[in-house]
């Protein structure tokens, strides 16, 4: 039988760092204690009172199919969200409940993307946003940051890469894998090259919105760019903020064009979120933030350790970060002094000798960097680094 596999698929990589958090996984089943500092993941457990929102709609019988682009209750307390965190109108048919937040861009990058058309993402970058880009036929343009510069955008490069062939540009913010937060000039910025181009749409990612910590308020695309409202999709979700990575919720506002025909790419693969999740997502929403604020006070106090003692191994360079919960320290000097032949290597020996899983940077468009993650307790963030600086040495 010829190879039924399509070119299509060909072009893609499996997720990197679920890939180092599997192997992780794998060798704790094996008894050997693996600090894994790899997986995007809280390590808190979400809040009772969304769980107990879950067991009153099991309980009433909320276990059928729900509109494919999510109740409508769920749509007004995400409508809420926006108009009362980011000062963004939208109506009920400018909004879309997916399957994670993941799901809300596959179905972006496949209702607007094509042949020839080109998206501009800006690395380092969420492990998926090129393979997607890619799965939809069109190719990532990809503009560098790096962290002498403290991962800040060089807009010559961003002006430089913009033509008539970009549809689209992807943001992040707080960034995975910096934790680097965009100020509103640096939006604004961008939003001046991007009025000389009216037919290019923005996505912004702001998945770790509430998991920030910088001195100004954290401001969306949208709201620093009023003049772009009608050509942003702005996307979040519940999976970090609230601790609910396996409930799978995320959801977007935007123009209601781009909206309805996501909304039939998602008819047409999932249908529509898991109801007890939406109704578990109903309750975080318009919920108290207490425990979110309490969770977010430990991400920035492991941030505040870890930084400092990664700067401490010989090596390491780590900017500071002020949202999401993950440091990409610069590993050159690492990876030239000890002799390894890239990041990858790199990642390789310390899950193998330190027994510490870190992701390489490489899978986030950066060489020579890696990636931790610091949503486990502060014991094991201290064990962890402990063990890398003695593998070093």
């Amino acid at each position: 039988m010829n190879n039924p596999i399509s070119e299509r698929v060909k072009k893609v990589k499996p997720s990197a760092t679920i890939a180092v958090s599997s192997k992780a996984m794998e060798m704790r089943a094996a008894g050997i204690n693996v600090i894994s500092m790899s997986a995007g993941e809280p390590d808190f457990d979400t809040p009772e009172y969304i769980k107990e929102a879950a067991k009153k709609a099991m309980d009433k019988g909320m276990t059928k199919y729900t509109q494919v682009d999510g109740l409508p209750d769920l749509k007004q307390a995400i409508m809420n969200k926006f108009i009362n965190d980011n000062e963004l109108i939208y109506q009920q048919d400018n909004i879309l409940v997916s399957t994670g937040a993941k799901q809300t861009l596959y179905n972006l990058f496949q209702a607007i993307l094509g042949p020839g058309d080109e998206v501009i993402i800006i690395s380092p970058y969420w492990v998926s946003y090129p393979d997607m880009v890619l799965l939809a036929d069109a190719e990532p343009v990809i503009v560098d940051t790096f962290q002498e510069n403290d991962f800040s955008i060089d807009f010559d490069a961003f002006t430089r890469a913009v033509s008539e062939k970009t549809k689209l540009v992807i943001i992040n913010s707080p960034s995975n894998p910096t934790g680097i937060t965009y100020s509103e000039s640096d939006y604004q910025a961008i939003g001046a090259v991007l009025e000389n181009y009216p037919n290019v749409l923005v996505a912004t990612d702001d998945m770790y919105e509430y998991i920030y910590w910088g001195e100004k308020p954290f401001v969306s695309f949208a709201q620093a760019c009023p003049e772009l409202f009608d050509r942003t999709i702005t996307i979040n979700g519940v999976s970090k903020s609230y601790a609910m990575t396996g409930w799978r919720i995320g959801y977007c506002g935007g123009p209601a064009d781009v909206i309805a025909a996501m909304k039939k790419i998602q008819s047409q693969s999932t249908s529509n979120p898991s109801s007890i999740s939406q109704a578990a997502a109903i309750a975080a929403l318009n919920g108290p933030m207490d425990e979110v604020y309490e969770m977010v006070e430990q991400y920035r106090l492991r941030h505040d350790y870890l930084c400092s003692a990664l700067n401490n191994i010989n090596g390491f360079k780590t900017s500071p970060g002020t949202g999401a919960f993950y440091l990409f320290p610069d590993v050159k000097n690492v990876i030239e002094k000890k002799g390894f032949s890239d990041d990858v290597e790199l990642s390789e020996y310390l899950i193998e000798k330190a027994h510490v899983a870190v992701v390489p940077g490489s899978a986030f468009g950066s060489n020579g960097y890696v990636r931790l993650s610091y949503a486990t307790s502060l014991e094991q963030i201290k064990d962890a680094v402990d063990r890398i600086s003695k593998s070093l040495d």
